[in-house]
């Protein structure tokens, strides 16, 4: 990776890659991922069994917020980063829960670019570590959640230890 490419993804720190706006929180996507998760309690299903449970409506489960990915039409802000895809690495994903997300609720999300820096590696050369914070708020303008995302772009093809 150019020096010119790390330099300019450092003066992007802190710049926001998209905000969307009003996604609703719906019952039936919350179904859906439940089954495609193969959760089984009930209160992701019906909602007299979250009533059941004390809880105002169903529940979504803790990483539905990953189906953002199907209202960004802004596309992965990573696109835009120079990164070699052939050598990025997915290095880790970190959620921050503050309140319950439920159906019925709307939710905005903002994506910034949280940090970039780079370490030694052994196997694959210089690692570039690109971090992304999402922020997920709802109806009352309230953070529900914050999302971090650590990318890792390797100097070339990692080797295998013998």
């Amino acid at each position: 990776m150019s020096e010119q490419v790390i330099e300019n993804l450092k003066s992007l720190v802190g710049t926001q890659f998209y905000r969307i706006e009003g996604i609703p929180v719906e019952k039936g996507k919350i179904r859906e991922f439940a089954m495609a998760i193969e959760e089984d309690n009930p209160i992701f299903f019906e909602e007299q069994a979250a009533h059941d449970a004390g809880l105002p409506s169903v529940p979504a489960p803790l990483t539905f917020s990953q189906t953002i990915n199907f209202w960004n039409t802004h596309g992965s802000p990573i696109l835009n980063f120079g990164l070699d895809l052939r050598y990025v690495l997915h290095g880790g994903q970190e959620y921050e829960y503050y309140k319950p997300i439920f159906a019925g609720d709307t939710l905005n999300v903002s994506c910034r670019l949280a940090d970039v820096y780079e370490k030694a590696g052994s196997r694959g050369g210089k690692m570039l570590f690109v971090v992304l914070e999402t922020e997920f708020s709802d109806q009352q303008g309230e953070k529900v959640l914050s999302s971090k995302q650590i990318l890792i772009q390797t100097g070339g093809v990692v080797k295998r230890e013998e």
